[in-house]
């Protein structure tokens, strides 16, 4: 629909794409809805959770891509949908479901957005979170890590052995060269506040352009 436009922003983990994503739904608050890539995890409840935890997460098979795309097809007409939720405890999808309206901005964020060429299409404005690989593995450490530890009952060790056998190597080779689909590459993220206040200015002139229209 013309009157939505859809905003992917994608980068490493710890990049910094959450800043920019939360920076945007402070400042538009209700005219902006989020769609997170993370939460469409594929179900795997035929497995045990010790089998579901040596799973390789992040390459592009890890997730249900052509829901999160069938579901932003529907936002995209205007329709409310009910995406997925993954509880990172039980290395699995909730049974819970989570209630996205449509808005007249949406945002989607993860990792490897920007290597699905179909997702691509559906996006107007493509993202690419370019952080130094070393700043993003201090903020892993000093964030990410102590969530994992604390919130998704995981051991230290366990997540320093994800990083370096699954989330580097997949870094390597999908997310980083997925950049080159990126309409804008940030360097730092939120943190850039020029790139920050000409996205927000994209933002505003389409919302005037809306409120125009009425």
């Amino acid at each position: 629909m013309a009157d939505i436009i859809t905003i992917g922003i994608a980068g490493g983990t710890g990049s910094g794409k959450t800043t920019i994503t939360r920076t945007l739904q402070d400042r538009f608050s209700h005219h902006v809805s989020v769609i997170y890539h993370d939460n469409y995890y594929h179900a795997h409840d035929d497995m045990t959770y010790e089998e579901r935890s040596r799973l390789n997460y992040d390459p592009p098979e890890a997730f249900d891509t052509q829901r999160l795309i069938r579901d932003l097809k529907a936002l995209r007409r205007g329709e409310a949908v009910d995406c997925p939720v993954y509880d990172y405890t039980i290395h699995n999808r909730s049974k819970e479901t989570l209630h996205i309206e449509p808005s007249p901005v949406i945002i989607v964020e993860g990792i490897l957005i920007l290597q699905n060429p179909e997702l691509c299409s559906l996006l107007d404005i493509k993202l690419f979170v370019d952080t130094d690989a070393d700043v993003r593995i201090l903020r892993r450490i000093l964030r990410r890590i102590l969530r994992d530890v604390k919130e998704r009952g995981r051991s230290l060790e366990s997540v320093v052995n994800q990083y370096l056998t699954t989330v580097k190597p997949m870094h390597e080779m999908y997310v980083e060269p997925s950049k080159r689909s990126a309409d804008i590459i940030i360097p730092e993220g939120g943190h850039n506040l020029v790139a920050m206040e000409m996205l927000i200015q994209r933002v505003n002139a389409h919302l005037n352009a809306q409120m125009n229209k009425i």
